[in-house]
């Protein structure tokens, strides 16, 4: 057999690299005491062997140019796992299976020893002659050895420029009598057939099998298919007793029969698992054939290739397929007046529509992401930044895994359509639902099937709707989310296990009774405030505060988005209604002071309408608004009339700035005394306990430094004091009202009025200090709204202020006051 009959680059298991040689070189006279080692990986050679070898170029390379130019041998000698020199050879023993490792021969990663006995397996090998050398195009060598004769290490003579050692020749030693002939039978006889059923044993195999002489030849033969790991390997070439060999290789034969015994069974099983599927598809044809040709009209069939035919765009998983199957061959027994029948016609129609591994492509550009949120929103610089953050950790994670964002603000900022930017921006789809006074958990988890009418919760209904496992989900109003455990449970419980990244892995629906995947999903919430959400939840989310916008900011976000929209939505022309800068601002100031910009939208929607009306009765003349005059024709008299008439300022009367839900608002608080025998202090205005208790620290504080304020200790004693706080009907409460109220009592009790266009905010201690309050932003703008000049911050929320931009803190004058002293100082 020639070297071209040698396929060395296969990918299937063959032992077609490997070629039976019958002739062995004598080892009189031919072959040398001292040879060149060449390290191998995995690569079985025996005597009378022709296999081929890979060498990266390198040293090893040079040294076979050498040999061949000598005497063309070579000892090779097994190499140790971490010091291969076959780059691109894999294993070569005759059935192609891969050689295992000794155990005992592999050395310790990270242990000193010498580079060569790293190197050398162990010390026995194989001389075989370097029958021809083919250089490879990408610099590697190929070579084709011919196992020659078993050689045992004696010493290493040379090491540089490569490994020289002397060596030790093993003839064979062979004793012929009864005993070497029954072994030999039986192996030859065990092999036979251990090739007639093993398809990975070659033809080159058998023929040599029955043309080779010698004992010891056949052994190595055989061997050469059996081997398979290293030990098993040192042992036949350290012996060359080839009785002993030959028990050895008996032993192998054994184990290998038994390997092919479990592989023939395993065979059998599948096979006839198979023939079964086969029949049973077989007769379901023939029936459905049959049935046609007959005019039967069989609605269950069409109903279950309607189903399998959704199942085949989708990727379920062998759970989901197996519960979708079950359900399927139900319907199949049921009769189609059955009540059941429908249950599960209605079951299996929800559960092929859910898009079991479907998922969208996804873009990370966080460069895009940027402009499509500058496009869509004004202003929000902060907001932007954080989602953009938020965005770079999913891209370096690679998933959507991790915290849940929260949009927290007052109504009409945003916080919805900066979830769509985001979808957007990922390029996924988008859904939103609202959990605001829902009370029944079932409305997020579904209802059990035992109920009539019942259907999946909102989870799966989204990703059914968008047919996508990884969608933006938008959860509006979870601060407004109620309970009743009376009826249907707590959905905010519901809400904790579908926003746990820990657990939504396998969300189960009631009505689905599958484990569906919400890993996936990217929820963004959005709430008014954080007071009302549970604790657990708001655990498991990332609050990013949205906050009320200035009048620029409206009127940009106007110009930009909201008079074009309602152009478009009421079929006007930019040329038939325009909005003047003059026109806009007084908008904005007189009839929409609301942080959002929800309102000015209405208003601007209003105007737009009537236009429309007039153009469709006829009018051709283009309308202006550029005053209040034009306002006025369209919208009616402002709402907001002016907020510091000349009641205002007036002794007893003390502007405060307060945060609600709606944003920041202007506070006015009034104070006025009346003849009393017992004295005191009257309070109205709708007032919650905190700020009640605010009001009775203010009076405390007064009247106990009446003699450092200048004020008389008897005026308190005959006069009852009453504060009041506008607005009756509207519910108020919290502690920063506390240096308000005190201004107002003193202002009263010494008859002077504060300065014109001054706010303040802060709580008061029994002793006069000045405590930080919350939404500092919110009620700047609220001052900056109503033409508030001058306001007075507690000195403690400095570091909140320089939060706060620059646009709305210009035109304000703040003062940072730490005590209430310096508050009187400053009011008048």
């Amino acid at each position: 057999m020639s070297s071209e009959q040698t396929n060395h680059s296969s990918t299937e298991p063959t032992n077609e690299g490997v070629v039976p040689h019958a002739s062995i070189v004598p080892v009189a006279d031919v072959l040398p005491p001292s040879v060149v080692v060449l390290p191998v990986s995995q690569t079985s050679i025996f005597p009378g062997m022709i296999v081929p070898v890979v060498l990266p170029e390198g040293p090893l390379t040079l040294a076979i140019e050498n040999v061949m130019k000598g005497s063309g041998y070579v000892g090779v000698v097994l190499a140790r796992e971490d010091a291969a020199v076959e780059a691109a050879s894999p294993p070569t023993t005759m059935t192609g299976l891969p050689m295992e490792p000794a155990a005992e021969g592999r050395p310790k990663k990270g242990a000193k020893a010498d580079p060569l006995e790293n190197a050398l397996y162990w010390e026995y090998g194989v001389v075989a002659k370097v029958l021809k050398r083919i250089n490879l195009p990408d610099n590697q060598v190929s070579i084709l050895l011919n196992g020659v004769q078993r050689f045992k290490i004696k010493a290493i003579v040379s090491r540089e420029p490569h490994v020289v050692a002397n060596v030790e020749y093993l003839p064979d030693e062979l004793t012929k009598d009864t005993e070497l002939e029954a072994l030999l039978r039986t192996a030859v006889s065990q092999f036979k057939q251990l090739a007639k059923d093993n398809p990975l044993i070659s033809e080159e195999v058998k023929v040599a099998l029955v043309n080779i002489d010698g004992p010891g030849k056949l052994t190595d033969l055989m061997a050469s298919v059996l081997v398979r790991d290293v030990d098993s390997y040192q042992e036949l070439l350290a012996c060359n007793d080839v009785k002993q060999r030959l028990q050895q290789l008996l032993v192998l034969l054994r184990k290998e029969q038994a390997v092919q015994n479990v592989q023939k069974q395993i065979h059998d099983e599948i096979n006839q698992k198979v023939s079964a599927a086969q029949r049973e598809f077989y007769l379901s044809e023939q029936l459905k054939v049959i049935q046609r040709e007959l005019g039967h009209s069989d609605e269950k069939t069409k109903l279950v290739e309607k189903f399998e035919k959704r199942l085949k765009d989708l990727n379920p998983t062998k759970e989901v397929r197996a519960r979708i199957d079950e359900e399927i061959e139900k319907i199949q027994n049921l009769h189609e007046q059955s009540s059941e029948y429908s249950v599960s016609l209605n079951y299996l129609d929800w559960a092929t529509q859910v898009p079991w591994g479907v998922r969208t492509d996804e873009n990370f550009d966080l460069s895009r992401a940027r402009k499509i949120l500058e496009r869509d929103h004004f202003g929000l610089k902060d907001v932007k930044e954080r989602i953009l953050e938020f965005l770079a950790v999913k891209k370096l994670k690679k998933s959507s895994e991790g915290s849940i964002i929260c949009f927290v603000g007052p109504p009409g900022t945003g916080k919805t359509s900066l979830g769509k930017s985001i979808a957007t921006a990922l390029g996924r789809k988008f859904f939103r639902f609202s959990v605001g006074g829902m009370r029944d958990e079932a409305e997020i988890k579904g209802h059990r099937r035992t109920y009539v009418g019942a259907m999946p919760g909102k989870v799966i209904q989204g990703v059914r709707r968008v047919g996508a496992q990884n969608p933006v989900f938008m959860i509006d109003e979870v601060d407004k989310i109620g309970n009743s455990f009376s009826t249907g449970g707590d959905p905010a419980s519901a809400l904790l296990e579908l926003l746990d990244p820990e657990q939504n892995r396998e969300f189960l629906d009631h009505y689905l009774d599958i484990p569906f995947d919400c890993s996936e999903i990217l929820f963004v919430t959005t709430a008014n405030t954080i007071d009302t959400i549970p604790a657990a939840l708001l655990d498991r989310m990332e609050v990013i505060e949205l906050h009320g916008y200035s009048d620029t900011e409206k009127y940009h976000i106007a110009k930009r988005h909201l008079i074009p929209r309602q152009l478009k939505k009421n079929a006007l022309k930019p040329s038939q209604l325009k909005f003047a800068a003059a026109g806009l601002r007084l908008l904005i100031s007189h009839y929409a002071r609301e942080s959002g910009v929800r309102n000015l939208e209405k208003q601007i929607a209003k105007v737009c309408r009537k236009v429309a009306y007039r153009i469709a009765l006829g009018s051709k003349n283009p309308v202006v608004v550029d005053n209040a005059k034009s306002l006025e024709r369209y919208l009616g008299n402002a709402p907001y009339a002016p907020e510091f008439g000349p009641e205002a300022h007036r002794p007893g009367v003390a502007v405060g700035l307060a945060w609600t839900q709606l944003g920041g608002e202007v506070l006015f608080i009034e104070s006025v005394g009346s003849e009393s025998a017992k004295g005191g202090l009257d309070l109205t205005g709708s007032l919650g306990d905190v700020m009640k208790e605010s009001a009775n620290i203010a009076y405390s504080y007064i009247r106990n430094r009446h003699e450092a304020l200048n004020l008389e200790k008897t005026f308190f004693d005959k006069h009852t004091i009453h504060l009041h706080v506008p607005s009756g009907a509207t519910p108020k409460d919290g502690p920063s009202a506390g240096i308000t109220m005190a201004a107002s009592l003193y202002s009263f009790l010494a008859k002077k009025p504060i300065k014109e266009k001054l706010a303040m905010t802060g709580e008061l201690t029994l002793t006069g200090r000045v405590l930080p309050v919350g939404g500092i932003k919110e009620k700047l703008l609220a001052a900056k709204r109503n033409g508030i000049r001058t306001v007075l911050l507690p000195r403690a929320n400095e570091r909140e202020l320089k939060t706060v931009e620059r646009e709305i803190r210009k035109g304000l004058k703040i003062h940072k006051v730490s005590t209430m002293r310096e508050v009187l100082r400053l009011l008048f």
